[in-house]
């Protein structure tokens, strides 16, 4: 009989289709710019308003899952502190963006946090990563850069890149609070985490979003509403529902690297339905960062179920006690 866990499996599943689902944002987010003058800060928030108006639907027509004895009901208080990880990440990311570019502001998000969640992952809760660990997470971001700064480049501003660090500090803490709750089984239903995550954010975004302009001046309204209704539905609900099932159950850092599918998944599309340019750097960045995310699949998916136990020093190390050190990643 396998030792291996059927949940991680379906975990690392959730994880990739959460990361391509995000990739597609950006080819919404384009073809809106193009239909309509709508800000990046008013996009995030009806993106937030939208997801959140499609998750309180969908929990009020679903079942309400069986509570078990490890699973318990985050408090507010903590569901608003997830809600302002998620707030942070978005809003510091659009703020690099405007201050350094796209390419500038995507490396160095995407970049800074993998290893913020490695380090948080292995000082915080004892996750080790290992030789191979290490080095997939490095070819993880030699691919990331390959793929964004090789195919256009951008000028590097000190206070985009502070932003973009920002971001990256947001997103982090948000993946190893997910991780930290998961294991304890606190983790709760993850789409009232969403629901919560979202609330907060259009509730911190609406002020800026108004500022910015809240309503969109287009004349193609039909094919706006129905862009807003998809990044709404596919790259926020269920892509985020789908990233803290996952971020829950997997290794913060391997969650950190597989979710760099994003990038992959944007390339993609704007190479097959936006009519940019295949390069070079697009098709090495991608074999590098796609090989990195297969690696640490096939790592996780290795792991024993009930893989954590404790060791010496009396803290937990993320790795089953039978494995020699050389095979943990």
């Amino acid at each position: 009989m396998s030792n291996h866990s059927p949940a991680a499996g379906r975990s690392l599943l959730y994880l990739v289709v959460a990361g391509a689902a995000w990739g597609t944002a950006g080819a919404a987010a384009s073809l809106l710019f193009l239909a309509s003058d709508l800000g990046p800060l008013a996009l995030s928030f009806w993106r937030c308003a939208g997801g959140l108006a499609v998750l309180l639907a969908v929990l009020a027509v679903r079942r309400r899952p069986a509570r078990t004895a490890r699973t318990a009901r985050p408090s507010a208080a903590s569901l608003i502190a997830t809600g302002l990880m998620f707030t942070l990440f978005q809003a510091a990311y659009f703020g690099a963006v405007r201050e350094t570019g796209l390419a500038v502001g995507t490396v160095v998000t995407l970049g800074a946090g993998p290893v913020l969640i490695a380090l948080g992952g292995r000082y915080w809760m004892g996750e080790r990563l290992g030789a191979g660990g290490v080095a997939a997470v490095g070819g993880a971001l030699a691919g990331l850069a390959v793929l964004v700064l090789g195919s256009g480049g951008g000028e590097v501003r000190p206070l985009g890149v502070l932003w973009a660090l920002l971001s990256a500090a947001g997103y982090a803490a948000m993946t190893l609070r997910a991780r930290w709750l998961g294991r304890r089984g606190a983790g709760g239903d993850p789409l009232v985490t969403t629901a919560w995550s979202v609330a907060v954010g259009a509730v911190c975004l609406l002020p800026l979003a108004v500022v910015e302009g809240l309503l969109p001046h287009t004349a193609e309204p039909a094919r706006v509403v129905w862009l807003l209704v998809y990044v709404a539905v596919v790259p926020t609900a269920l892509a985020y529902a789908l990233y803290f099932t996952g971020a829950a159950a997997v290794r913060a850092a391997t969650v950190s690297v597989v979710m760099l599918i994003e990038p992959v998944s944007a390339a993609v599309i704007a190479v097959a339905v936006l009519g940019e340019r295949l390069t070079g750097a697009v098709v090495l960045g991608t074999v590098l960062l796609l090989a990195a995310v297969g690696a640490l699949i096939a790592a996780e998916a290795r792991r024993p179920a009930g893989g954590v136990r404790r060791v010496a020093g009396g803290g937990p190390e993320d790795r089953p006690a039978q494995e020699p050190q050389s095979a943990v990643m």
